[in-house]
């Protein structure tokens, strides 16, 4: 099958690479023909298909995928940064990430095998989970005690991306802009350059923005938590506002006025201020239905089942259902911040209030 290749003009290129068993379908892939050799914006999913597609599209681009001169990474899910690693082995490109990101990677690098699922099993029993839920973690908890960390792990960066800086790329001006809160250290690149189709030096709206998970034409990216699975302490004060963080970086998106977003999944589409509108709206109005629901103490599991999905709870798998939570608790963290929800004092697991 022939890479799904889309030519935005400009040395700007989308390359389609597969999500293997993802209702998302693919990553787009984004090339940037520099004076240097072409650099990647994300790279996809660690698959065999995924890298066929990839290889394949760069090639559609004209260059071999030994020419890629460096990789940006919006941010570090698999999805966007699972083939860095592939990449380097075939090129010796640099890889470049926030540090905020960059610092979750070296945490899973030197993380003790199941590590990952005592923090997940403390936290989900803090919000509430029923047995039938925390059961097959326990399982799987005790089936790895003693087993050996995979030897495959995502690539360390070995580039940091300084917010507001314009990235070493020559030939090209292009500026990070740091928009946490799908993750910690999601950044948007800015390509200040005037789109090929403006004939204006500097219109109303300026250059294109590559926008990675931050801002998509019709999806609304997850909001959850990240934190270190050392730290466990449930009381939400004195930790941070993901979704905070979140819509204050639709803000500063929405004052860039770019002429088009180049988003990681979907399709390209203008208006991004239009689209933060949406966004923040949506999230607005999630709030206004999660104050009404905590009229009565709920947990955050029992906050998140009674939220709306774009199915039934009963019908959300295990795994997704935990992300659900994270969601949750992100939107409840919020309302705490803004002193508009308050944790019932003494209850075990934690229980939330409307103020």
């Amino acid at each position: 099958m022939a890479p799904q290749v889309i030519d935005h003009k400009g040395g700007v290129w989308s390359i389609a690479v597969p999500i293997p068993d993802n209702p998302l379908g693919h990553t787009l892939v984004h090339l940037l023909e520099t004076d240097r050799g072409p650099v990647l914006v994300d790279t996809g999913w660690d698959d065999p298909d995924s890298w066929d597609a990839l290889t394949a599209g760069i090639t559609t681009c004209g260059f071999a995928p030994a020419d890629i001169h460096g990789m940006v990474i919006t941010h570090h899910h698999p999805d966007h940064h699972g083939l860095s690693a592939a990449v380097r082995e075939t090129s010796g490109a640099w890889i470049a990430m926030h540090a905020a990101d960059a610092a979750m990677i070296r945490r899973a690098h030197e993380a003790r095998p199941g590590q990952w699922l005592d923090y997940l099993l403390v936290k989900l029993t803090a919000a509430g989970a029923p047995d039938d839920h925390l059961e097959p973690l326990r399982a799987a908890r005790a089936a790895r005690r003693g087993r050996k960390a995979p030897a495959r792990r995502a690539a360390l960066p070995d580039r940091g991306i300084e917010p507001g800086a314009l990235l070493d790329l020559p030939g090209r001006r292009i500026r990070a802009i740091w928009t946490p809160g799908h993750t910690p250290g999601h950044v948007c690149l800015h390509l200040e350059e005037a789109h090929p189709a403006q004939q204006d030096a500097r219109p109303a709206t300026f250059g294109r923005l590559f926008s990675g998970d931050h801002l998509l034409p019709g999806i609304t990216p997850h909001i959850g938590l990240y934190e270190d699975p050392d730290d466990v302490a449930p009381d939400l004060h004195d930790r941070g506002d993901p979704l905070g963080d979140y819509l204050d970086s639709l803000e500063r998106i929405a004052r860039l006025a770019p002429a088009e977003v180049l988003p990681a999944h979907q399709h390209a589409f203008p208006d991004a201020a239009g689209r933060v509108r949406e966004l923040i709206a949506h999230h607005e109005d999630r709030l206004s239905d999660l104050r009404t629901l905590l009229r009565e103490p709920l947990t955050a599991w029992q906050l998140a089942a009674a939220m709306q999905w774009n199915r039934p709870w009963d019908q959300i798998p295990a795994a997704s259902r935990n992300i659900a939570v994270s969601e949750a608790e992100a939107h409840l963290r919020h309302l705490v911040k803004r002193g508009h929800v308050e944790p019932v004092s003494g209850s075990d697991p934690v229980h939330y209030l409307a103020m």
